[in-house]
């Protein structure tokens, strides 16, 4: 006599599978920094979504008109963010026309990586690709005169387009 298998067991399992999304690449691991938006994670370079940080090279000015390198300030600061809680955690959505991972990004402790650059001023939201996602942070570092809203600062995509002599498509 052959046994049977309970179908709620199977049908559970199945459920559970199924609600997992399918496509989207993890990466986890001790992140490095190569900008104020990318970072690397075992050799795979990774483009933070919906936001746009100054360029490496970017200058600022402060309230006071002077000259400051925000790109590599908000390298730094991202770098010392990082630090305080590992393993970073990258959600893919997709690659961009470099083949870096498009991602979302969190801390060990859980804190979006994205939303914090942005929330810290050291990088602005991108509708364009975050429909609006970071709106409210951009608005809490706008009012707090943090990171690059401090002072004067050209669109990060404005000052890439004017250095490689194109047309901004922001």
């Amino acid at each position: 006599m052959r046994k049977r298998i309970p179908l709620f067991p199977l049908l559970l399992a199945w459920l559970v599978l199924s609600s997992v999304s399918v496509g989207a690449e993890q990466f986890v691991g001790r992140a490095s920094v190569i900008d104020g938006d990318t970072i690397e994670i075992a050799g795979q370079r990774i483009r933070l979504n919906g936001i746009d940080a100054p360029e490496s090279g970017q200058a600022c000015h402060d309230a006071a008109g002077r000259s400051y390198h925000c790109g590599k300030e908000a390298a730094v600061a991202l770098d010392e963010f990082l630090s305080k809680s590992r393993p970073i955690r990258c959600v893919g959505h997709g690659k961009d026309r470099y083949g870096r991972v498009v991602a979302g990004c969190f801390r060990a402790d859980g804190e979006s990586v994205n939303s914090w650059l942005v929330r810290q001023g050291w990088a602005i939201d991108w509708p364009r690709y975050s429909n609006g996602a970071f709106q409210n942070d951009e608005a809490v570092a706008r009012t707090a005169r943090a990171g690059v809203w401090r002072g004067a600062f050209e669109v990060p995509c404005e000052a890439r387009a004017a250095r490689l002599k194109r047309r901004a498509a922001c």
